[in-house]
């Protein structure tokens, strides 16, 4: 069985690289045409700039991705992993406390293997095509706060599911499930004012007349927007973007000053019509609901496979402790959902898609919003050319040039 598990986990990764593969040849064969949709707004500088940069990023990831596959290898086929186990049961006798450091001791190793590629990344990728506005010490603060808030919500987790585990043997995997909902539900409600300050100055936007606007847009359709921040995205990178964040009575609209600065009144807008449509069609409701039944299945076979004594004999061990079992059931739920990755990306799009007609419907200015995408796509130098399949398999949102072409078509003269 661990050589058959192992094969599948090979395979799924040799599908991954080859679709990376595949995405970069498209995008060399390709690269060098600027789609007519971006006629006006690229050249073939930037052009070129795109091809490199998607290159660049795509082979750090491939060296990150190849570097991860053979440490998974060696800590979970090797046996290290009963090593690693067997050292933290050495620190302590309490089951909690045990499961609290097993699980902290690997996330401070993921972090720790993460910095080198982190450093590369901000520092020269991100550097040479002039987006990283980040300073090593301003780097270096963002990476204690995270692995603090890391550690402290990751303690509190799985202390408490250890917790329910130890006081109720039959029914944990429910108080578990409801647990981890209550408690996502509370970071929406606290993350915008404890978690997101932290690493942000949020301030009222500065646009003269562009609130008033936003609010005019959001009360159209009987959203209620508690505040719309500006935030300083630029201390960090020129890469753009907006959001909405928090839920219930604490929705705020958040803009990058970096969008504020490249687009106008109703590009922004447009944008932000986008995003109203998710909420409007109720996808981010839709997401967390498909989640959570997923979820709640996943747990409780959790549950009953967590008793067998087989389990850990998938991956060549003769026994295992509660830890170890979970650990490999993690495992196998990533082998499991790779071949669903194709199905979740349709969904997503299809939401995507369904986001942009409502923002035409909404603003009735479809090339509003074609003109933001264009925009974002040329200061991020996103790709133009993704290879059919890659998009089909990863990709969250359409490909931007269709997204643009759908949109240049439904305007007219009276629209634009």
């Amino acid at each position: 069985m661990k050589v058959i598990i192992l094969i599948i986990y090979l395979f799924f990764f040799s599908v991954s690289l080859g679709l990376k593969w595949l995405n970069i040849k498209h995008l060399k064969e390709k690269g060098h045409q600027v789609p007519a949709e971006f006629s006006t707004a690229i050249d073939t500088e930037t052009l070129r700039k795109t091809v490199s940069y998607t290159a660049e990023t795509n082979r750090l990831s491939t060296v990150l991705s190849l570097l991860n596959t053979l440490v998974v290898i060696v800590f979970l086929f090797g046996g290290f992993i009963t090593i690693y186990d067997d050292w933290i049961a050495s620190l302590s006798t309490s089951f909690v406390v045990r499961g609290v450091l097993f699980v902290l001791g690997l996330m401070y190793a993921g972090t720790i293997f993460s910095i080198p590629f982190s450093l590369y990344k901000n520092f020269n990728i991100e550097n040479r095509y002039g987006f990283n506005t980040m300073t090593g010490r301003l780097w270096l603060s963002d990476l204690v706060k995270s692995t603090v808030i890391s550690t402290v919500l990751s303690t509190l987790l799985v202390a408490a599911a250890l917790f329910l585990v130890r006081f109720s043997p039959g029914w944990w995997w429910l108080w578990v499930w409801a647990v981890f909902l209550l408690f996502s539900i509370f970071l929406m409600y606290v993350s915008p004012y404890v978690i997101e300050p932290l690493f942000f100055k949020f301030e009222p936007v500065q646009t003269e007349g562009l609130e008033a606007e936003v609010r005019a847009l959001v009360e159209k359709v009987g959203i209620k927007v508690k505040n719309i921040f500006q935030v300083d995205a630029s201390r960090r990178s020129l890469h753009s973007n907006a959001y909405f964040s928090g839920i219930g009575r604490v929705k705020r609209i958040v803009l990058f000053d970096t969008l504020l600065e490249s687009m106008t009144h109703r590009e922004i807008l447009a944008v932000l019509a986008h995003e109203v449509g998710h909420w409007k069609k109720k996808h981010v409701m839709k997401r967390i609901i498909l989640t959570e039944i997923v979820a709640l299945g996943g747990i409780f076979l959790a549950y009953k496979l967590l008793g067998w004594e087989g389990l850990p004999g998938i991956i060549g061990l003769e026994q295992g402790s509660f830890y170890v079992r979970v650990f490999i059931l993690g495992f196998l739920s990533s082998l499991l959902l790779f071949p669903l990755t194709p199905a979740l990306s349709l969904l997503s799009r299809k939401h995507e898609w369904q986001a942009d007609t409502f923002a035409c419907e909404l603003t009735g200015r479809p090339l509003d919003l074609a003109e933001a995408l264009i925009k974002l796509s040329k200061e991020n130098l996103a790709n133009l050319h993704p290879h059919p399949l890659y998009a089909a398999f990863y990709y969250s949102h359409p490909p931007v040039v269709e997204r643009v072409r759908r949109l240049q078509e439904q305007s007219s003269p009276d629209t634009s």
